[in-house]
């Protein structure tokens, strides 16, 4: 059997808010728990996209160009194309529970620390 490499970079979340559910070369689904307030860092990806399905709380999903701000309920979803600088995270007062799916191509984290808000 192959050995598999660890990506270069890996996302910000520590162990405790987030849980990788599948990963294989191409494909990588991550559930995360956040508090209120916790957002990941401003970033982008390479190859994959992301899909992000909100399960519990509200979850924030924000564009830097063009600025845009999405709020996620349960059972809403969106979708963010490889190589658009964005930032997810907690967007209410309770626990936010998300499933992420990315993919499909070679998973990267790439930080972008550019401090631009969103509009």
């Amino acid at each position: 059997m192959p050995r598999q490499h660890a990506a270069p970079t890996h996302p910000p979340a520590t162990d405790d808010k987030m849980r990788i559910i599948a990963r294989t070369p191409d494909l990588r689904v991550v559930e995360y728990v956040l508090p209120p307030g916790d957002m990941l860092p401003w970033h982008h990806h390479t190859n994959v996209t992301d899909r992000f399905y909100c399960l519990q709380g509200v979850t924030s999903v924000e564009l830097r160009a063009p600025p845009r701000h999405i709020l996620l309920r349960p059972g809403e979803s969106c979708v963010v194309p490889h190589g658009t600088v964005h930032r997810s995270g907690n967007g209410a007062a309770e626990i936010c529970r998300y499933l992420l799916v990315q993919g499909v191509g070679a998973y990267d984290f790439v930080p972008d620390d550019v401090q631009t808000p969103c509009a």
